[in-house]
């Protein structure tokens, strides 16, 4: 609860302040609410033009507009009208900067009217702004509690923007393309193709491929298209080019999952391989420091716990071939006890010990764990759970498709996640989105299918990622 002092309360020499660590959503909110976007002065983003991200410079305007955070919040606080300000910037601040702001008043003025001293330093003394504010003072004791603001969600996508340009510096990977028959699935395709992380082969019907091309103004003629009306039998195609090594990689189109796995998992000129084919859905979601594997929602409905042990270990994979390290593996149930009534509970003890005993490798696994305490530390803390993963989960293991499938698509449309999805498992990888996701959710899955093919390669990541990064 803030509360506020008086133009009769205040005294020359009172002062105030407040210490704020400048962040990247910072510069974000700032850069929508002012229209300056400067490219300094965003995260992400190579403005030397060097083809590295640069550390951005804090916009001057910002750091001395923290000065009203004092000024409105503590002293004079809630009723403070600002008359005038002066800046002069001394120095910049960077993200990871903590910033030291103080006023203090120097002088009454009739009508209310009070001057404040103002400076803005880091930690170590260094000025970077200082200035004068002139304000009126309220005259009433005002309370206000500012904890019913509504929070801001910083829509920041940046997991698929570094997938997507750590892909690009890899080969092509020749990928057969089937059904592409709508706006959305050959958009997602040319894509690819422009960003160079796949080499298309459209297979499809003729008529319906160019169709979709014409709707999106689009020329395909560059691309080798093979005309084949029924969507099964181009899935069957697309799986025999693996087999006769014209392709890498197989990408869905507009057309049911099942009758492109159908090819993909039968057992004679199929793509299986000892290990059960599962999904991942690899999820960037605004505020998460990682990417966000989750596994299996889209092929093992109701899978037993062998199947289980194949979905986690593929999904480690994905998350190592991320470059994340060691991932951290949630297993999921209902509750985070082990409860004989409960069957996804026991699994997920299971699993943990398979993992402890070196079964299920290449990650830190523990379970069963309920979503709130898998992704969130203060949940993990209230109901005492002790653990490396609990609260920092970045591979998160479901019961069953059902909950998979519906956690997926609670994170896209409710918390404004973007979505990547690859059957893992197979001789290839096959990119495997829903038939309404954009171009954007295809070409991340490109990304994802690139980097992971490296991965199974070369047995290490293009790079590994930074789980401090702001």
């Amino acid at each position: 609860m803030a509360t506020n002092k008086t133009y009769e309360q205040i005294s020359v020499g009172d002062t105030a302040e407040i210490v704020r660590e400048c962040s990247s959503n910072d510069l974000l909110v700032f850069a929508h609410a002012s229209g300056n976007h400067n490219p300094i002065h965003l995260p992400d983003t190579d403005w030397t033009g060097d083809g590295h991200i640069d550390k951005p410079v804090a916009p001057a305007m910002w750091v001395g507009g923290l000065a009203s955070a004092v000024l409105g919040n503590i002293l004079p606080g809630p009723g403070t009208v600002y008359k005038a300000q002066s800046f002069t910037f001394l120095g910049r601040a960077a993200v990871g900067d903590k910033l030291h702001v103080r006023v203090t008043a120097t002088e009454k003025r009739p009508d209310n009217v009070v001057l404040f001293d103002m400076s803005v330093t880091l930690e170590d003394g260094t000025r970077l702004v200082e200035g004068v504010a002139e304000v009126k003072a309220p005259t009433e004791t005002i309370e206000f509690d500012s904890s019913n603001i509504p929070a801001l969600l910083v829509q920041r996508h940046r997991h698929f923007n570094r997938m997507i340009e750590q892909a690009k510096t890899l080969p092509p990977l020749p990928t057969a393309v089937v059904a592409p028959d709508d706006p959305n699935s050959l958009e997602g395709a040319i894509m690819a193709a422009r960003e160079g992380l796949i080499e298309p082969i459209l297979i499809g019907a003729l008529g319906r491929i160019q169709e979709a091309a014409k709707e999106l103004e689009e020329d395909i003629s560059s691309y080798e298209l093979i005309d084949i009306e029924d969507e099964s039998e181009a899935a069957g195609r697309a799986v025999a080019m693996v087999h006769e090594g014209r392709v890498q990689a197989i990408m869905k189109g507009h057309l049911h999952t099942d009758h492109l796995l159908h090819h993909v998992v039968k057992r004679d000129g199929g793509l299986r391989t000892k290990r059960r084919i599962s999904h991942v859905f690899v999820m960037d979601i605004p505020g998460r420091k990682t990417p966000v594997v989750i596994s299996d929602a889209a092929i093992n409905i109701s899978p037993d716990l062998n199947t289980k042990v194949d979905i986690t270990q593929n999904a480690i994979d994905a998350a190592r071939s991320l470059g994340l390290d060691m991932p951290r593996v949630g297993i999921l149930s209902a509750i985070e006890t082990v409860n004989p009534a409960i069957p996804s509970s026991l699994d997920a003890a299971i699993l943990s010990k398979m993992a402890e005993r070196g079964q299920i490798s290449g990650a830190i696994v523990d379970g069963p764990l309920a979503m709130d305490n898998a992704v969130d530390v203060q949940a993990a803390r209230t109901k005492g759970i002790t653990s490396l993963v609990a609260g920092h989960a970045e591979v998160l293991i479901v019961p069953n498709l059902e909950s998979g499938n519906m956690l997926a698509k609670e994170l896209t449309f409710i918390a404004h996640a973007e979505a990547s999805g690859l059957v893992i498992g197979a001789k290839v990888p096959v990119m495997l989105t829903s038939r309404s996701d954009d171009g954007r959710a295809r070409l991340a899955s490109c990304a994802l299918a690139l980097l992971f093919n490296y991965w199974q390669t070369n047995g290490a990541p293009v790079s590994l990622l930074d789980r401090e990064e702001d």
